[in-house]
């Protein structure tokens, strides 16, 4: 009784790991079509972003095939950073933060916002809002792996 309850687990913890791989790779597509094809200019903060989000599309692939939740260690500490740079451009874009704080070269600010949904939802916020929900599954992924 209890190897089916392991084998459950596994099974849950495979899916949300690949739920977080495809989220990671949509929000990668995602990036690259902003800057490459809308040619929004990328900010150094989204730069740093980038560089905690691309790496988890091959880490979290890694991981899936077989299943190996180790992964979920290496994929929470580049998500958890992604997610501090972004929570730091969200509070630069809204004002919290001054903006002589901000890192970003001359011509490319980091306070700039070139695309808004719905009114708030900016670039940053997209960013912020992913590293979360990454965040949240790979944290669930780590509970059905050790339970």
């Amino acid at each position: 009784m209890e190897s089916k309850s392991v084998t459950q687990g596994i099974r849950t913890g495979w899916s949300l790991l690949f739920a977080t791989w495809v989220l990671v790779t949509v929000a990668t597509l995602g990036s690259l079509f902003f800057s490459e094809v809308m040619e929004v200019p990328v900010c150094v903060l989204c730069w740093y972003q980038r560089i905690t989000m691309y790496p988890l599309v091959l880490i979290l692939a890694i991981g899936l095939l077989p299943y190996d939740p180790r992964v979920l260690r290496y994929a929470t500490a580049m998500t958890s950073l992604g997610w501090l740079i972004a929570l730091f451009h969200v509070l630069l874009v809204a004002g919290i933060i001054p903006e002589k704080a901000q890192p970003c070269v001359q011509g490319i600010p980091c306070t700039e916002t070139h695309i808004s949904l719905l009114g708030f939802l900016n670039i940053p916020m997209l960013s912020l809002l992913t590293f979360t929900l990454i965040g949240v599954l790979l944290f669930y992924a780590h509970k059905m792996e050790s339970s």
